[in-house]
C-alpha cells in the first residue's frame, strides 16, 4: 500500500513533525541559544530522524499491510480506480 499519494503523503507529515520536534527539543533544553545553536549539525540530525520516520512508516505498512501506522490508527483512503477498464467482447 506504500505506492500510493495518501500514503506518501501520510509519511511526509510525520517525517516533516519528527524533523520540527527533532530541531525544537534541541532548543527545548536551554542548553544552547539560538544564537549559539550550531545550525548545520542541529538541521543533519533532525534530517536523519527525519528519514528515519520514513522509513518507519514504510516498515509500518509492510508489518501491517495498510497506512504507515504500525497500530492502523489511520486509515487511508482507498485508492481511486484508474477509470473503466476495456469492455469485455469489444464494442
Amino acid at each position: 500500500m506504500i505506492w500510493t499519494v495518501e500514503f506518501w503523503k501520510a509519511a511526509a507529515e510525520r517525517a516533516v513533525k519528527a524533523f520540527s520536534y527533532s530541531l525544537l527539543g534541541m532548543l527545548g533544553g536551554g542548553l544552547v541559544s539560538i544564537v549559539d545553536m550550531p545550525w548545520l549539525s542541529a538541521a543533519q540530525i533532525a534530517g536523519g530522524v527525519a528519514v528515519l520516520s520514513v522509513l518507519g512508516s514504510v516498515a509500518s505498512s509492510k508489518a501491517t499491510g495498510g497506512g504507515p501506522s504500525l497500530t492502523n490508527a489511520e486509515e487511508l483512503a482507498p485508492p481511486t480506480p484508474a477509470g473503466p477498464g476495456p469492455r469485455a467482447g469489444g464494442w
